[in-house]
């Protein structure tokens, strides 16, 4: 499937769309800039789930359907409870710069990245850690020398975790070991100058790749061959998700830029969908 395809937004005003998640009928997604995660049902207007003052990034579900919700500034893993917001970690101490993706495997255990350096002040980047957090909140670094680790998806059966690495312009699988941690890193695909943002994975083991700064969105298969580009002019792309019915309806985050002082007096950002030919798979 090759030929160009035109998405359609489905929710525009935004100031910065990442981390979409599809659950029970639901895409959920943070407009980080703004402070606020968003669900919306597709054909309804979108509704809010929180405020999150430290700015919400990556976004998952435990195993009891709780929503977790990445805090970018103060570096912590929160939870939406009824009554608000509840912190399940504290990863200040592990992660020097800004929290950011989320993946969280079937049992419970939260996979998340952070920046590493001042990317918003222009520092020259330098690698840092993938965290780890169990349920119980008990939180390890499970990979290191990782530049800018961002978006991640978990293979169907439990045992892979593909990893964007944003400033090393690759893709990177390890095994999941039993205890959770990770093992036998390789890369899974190259990616030439294209830097990977949040990321999605198919029935056919490819892997949708969103690409600040290249106005695409692209699916990459194991190795690097792009099997499909979607074109963004005047936009950026900085997450996907699969979703619909039947997981069919790539939805794109999509942005002019990544620098708040750009985004907040733009409201640009928008949430856009198209169909796809391979469903998605696996998690998030």
């Amino acid at each position: 499937m090759n030929e160009i395809v035109t998405p359609e937004t489905i929710v525009d005003g935004l100031v910065f769309p990442e981390c979409p998640r599809w659950r029970d009928g639901t895409l959920y997604f943070s407009d980080m800039h703004d402070g606020v995660v968003w669900k919306v049902v597709p054909g309804e207007a979108a509704v809010r789930v929180a405020d999150v003052p430290s700015l919400p990034a990556g976004l998952g579900f435990a195993p009891d359907g709780s929503l977790r919700i990445v805090s970018m500034l103060d570096r912590r893993l929160l939870r939406l409870t009824p009554d608000g917001l509840a912190t399940v970690a504290d990863l200040s101490a592990f992660a020097s710069h800004f929290t950011n993706d989320m993946v969280i495997d079937d049992a419970g255990r939260a996979y998340i990245g952070n920046f590493g350096f001042d990317l918003n002040h222009g520092e020259s980047p330098r690698s840092t850690v993938l965290l780890c957090v169990a349920p119980g909140g008990e939180i390890r670094a499970v990979a290191d020398d990782v530049l800018f680790p961002n978006g991640m998806v978990i293979t169907p059966d439990g045992k892979t975790l593909i990893l964007a690495e944003t400033f090393g312009f690759r893709l990177t699988s390890f095994d999941i070991q039993p205890d959770g941690g990770l093992a036998n890193r390789r890369v899974f695909a190259p990616l030439g100058r294209v830097n990977p943002d949040g990321i999605c994975l198919d029935a056919e083991g490819a892997v949708w790749v969103t690409c600040p700064g290249a106005n695409q969105a692209i699916r990459v298969r194991e190795g690097g061959e792009i099997a499909q580009t979607i074109p963004l002019p005047g936009r950026d792309s900085f997450a996907c998700m699969l979703g619909g019915e039947d997981r069919r309806t790539l939805y794109i985050c999509t942005a002019p830029h990544f620098l708040p002082d750009v985004t907040k007096p733009a409201r640009a950002g928008r949430i856009e969908a198209v169909r796809v030919e391979v469903p998605g798979a696996g998690l998030p």
